[in-house]
């Protein structure tokens, strides 16, 4: 019975696409959605000067994971070959660092239908090896996406930063088109 009473009232979600996504759980689920809220803010003074990604006055430190593809794998793979690397890499730096508070920030239902990511290009695997060994040696984390049983590093993906963090790494790279 329950189970009827759950689907009927998850497919009226369809119906009416305002009703917070949480109300399509049965109320014993409902304490799990609190285990994913980013923690407060301190209380400190410099805590309410400090920018945040929700703060509309500073652009520049808004939540953003960069992806990385190579160009060499775009122009020879099916394109559907190349964003599928793209997904993992991005879903495996997610998942890696999900305990972050960036992440948590990231993925909050707040911010779910509000991602900023940046796609760029590389030439190839020397230039990905190098980016992903500059991330590492500026403790900037990532996932390099090592396609397997191939054993080829294919694409990375940043976990999420505000971008006055990270940008500066990525400023030389080119725009995936």
């Amino acid at each position: 019975m329950a189970t009827s009473s759950y689907i009927t009232h998850f497919t009226s979600l369809k119906t009416h696409p305002t009703t917070p996504y949480w109300r399509a759980f049965p109320p014993s689920l409902l304490h799990l959605r609190l285990l994913h809220r980013s923690p407060p803010m301190a209380s400190s003074p410099d805590a309410a000067e400090a920018p945040t990604a929700g703060n509309s006055d500073s652009t520049s430190d808004v939540l953003v994971q960069y992806v990385v593809l190579r160009r060499d794998l775009i122009d020879t793979w099916p394109l559907g070959s190349v964003v599928t690397q793209g997904c993992h890499a991005s879903v495996a730096a997610i998942w890696s660092h999900k305990d972050d508070p960036h992440t948590m920030d990231y993925c909050s239902p707040a911010n779910l239908d509000s991602m900023h990511k940046v796609t760029l290009e590389v030439k190839g695997e020397v230039q990905l090896k190098n980016l992903s060994e500059k991330l590492t040696s500026n403790n900037i984390a990532h996932k390099l996406w090592i396609e397997q049983p191939e054993n080829y590093p294919t694409c990375l993906a940043s976990k999420p930063y505000p971008k006055s963090v990270v940008s500066a790494f990525f400023k030389k790279l080119k725009l995936c088109k």
